[in-house]
């Protein structure tokens, strides 16, 4: 039932963005714009997303390196199916199911991949957020953006500065538990959330020095660069043509706006804040269409494919996004 909930709650949040993506578009001409584009710079931009992929995986091997020194080309499967599972399935079920293959294929506990996985997201909020600052002098943002700004900048500070605290003073932070505990958790449960608790702060050792923030942040902002520079590619197989730092704000506003649930492969809640932007911008409504359109599947097509592959070879099922999610509950 929590499962259905949260499918259902999905498919009408991208019900809501694809009704807004349609509203007076011309999807005839939409179509004509579609068949005019020049696809062979998919290749290149795909190239250049894996570069980003790669990246990805070198900053949760850093991430991961208080708890298990893994290689690259043993962590990158992983990170795709991870990726795979957040296009196909609904409440990013891929990030657990990473986690649960981590701790198949190298004992790592689920609870403490996790809280790496969750600094990763947080770290990747933060760069959006820069993105956005460093086009305010180049830009004027519309008033609805301002809105997603402020309220994104709220909680990604704040969740930020919380998993740093965590982080520094894990001893105070389940003596701050231990204090509550009694009030707030029933007995059968204590145990077993004290010791996820516990593991939750393992996974969080890289955030204690700043040199080590420096690097992931560091990191996370050549990982988004990369992944911008795939928008920019692909932009000259359609005719348009706007500032590398409009499509800088592009890529953060689709990644904080598919934070919000919504069916699987972020439809909808992708699509139309791309290509509002682009028309904020001059574009045509058809022209961004039917770029944000090719750009959306470029992203997700790609990635989804390499991770079935990836979830044959490791021989992981559909049963084990399950398994994950009890595995994820039960751990001491």
């Amino acid at each position: 039932m929590k499962l259905s909930w949260k499918v259902w709650l999905g498919v009408l949040v991208s019900a809501a963005f694809f009704a807004w993506f349609l509203q007076g578009l011309a999807l005839d001409q939409v179509w004509h714009d579609l068949t005019e584009a020049e696809y062979w710079y998919l290749i290149p931009g795909v190239a250049v997303y894996f570069l980003a992929v790669w990246a990805r995986t070198w900053r949760w091997q850093h991430l991961l390196r208080p708890m298990a020194d893994l290689s690259l080309r043993r962590l990158f499967p992983i990170v795709v199916i991870g990726y795979m599972g957040n296009n196909v399935y609904p409440a990013r079920a891929g990030e657990v199911i990473r986690s649960y293959v981590l701790l198949r294929n190298a004992g790592v506990p689920v609870s403490a991949s996790l809280a790496t996985v969750f600094v990763e997201r947080v770290f990747d909020g933060l760069v959006m957020l820069l993105f956005v600052f460093v086009t305010v002098p180049f830009v004027d943002l519309p008033s609805w953006l301002n809105l997603v700004v402020v309220a994104a900048t709220a909680a990604f500070a704040g969740a930020f500065a919380v998993l740093v605290a965590v982080a520094v003073w894990p001893a105070r932070f389940l003596a701050l538990y231990d204090r509550l505990e009694d009030r707030l958790v029933p007995e059968r449960f204590r145990g077993k959330l004290r010791g996820i608790l516990e593991m939750f702060c393992t996974g969080l050792s890289a955030l204690r020095h700043p040199r080590q923030l420096a690097m992931i942040f560091l990191t996370s902002t050549v990982i988004w660069l990369t992944e911008t520079t795939k928008y920019w590619i692909l932009m000259h197989g359609f005719p348009f043509e706007v500032p590398f730092v409009v499509l800088m704000l592009m890529t953060a506003v689709v990644n904080l706006a598919i934070t919000i649930p919504s069916a699987p492969g972020y439809v909808g809640t992708f699509d139309a804040p791309g290509i509002k932007v682009l028309t904020t911008f001059g574009v045509p409504e058809s022209v961004a269409a039917g770029y944000t359109l090719v750009l959306h599947a470029a992203l997700l097509l790609p990635i989804t494919l390499l991770g079935f592959y990836y979830m044959w070879r490791e021989s992981v099922s559909w049963s084990d996004f399950r398994a994950a999610t009890s595995q994820s509950h039960s751990e001491a």
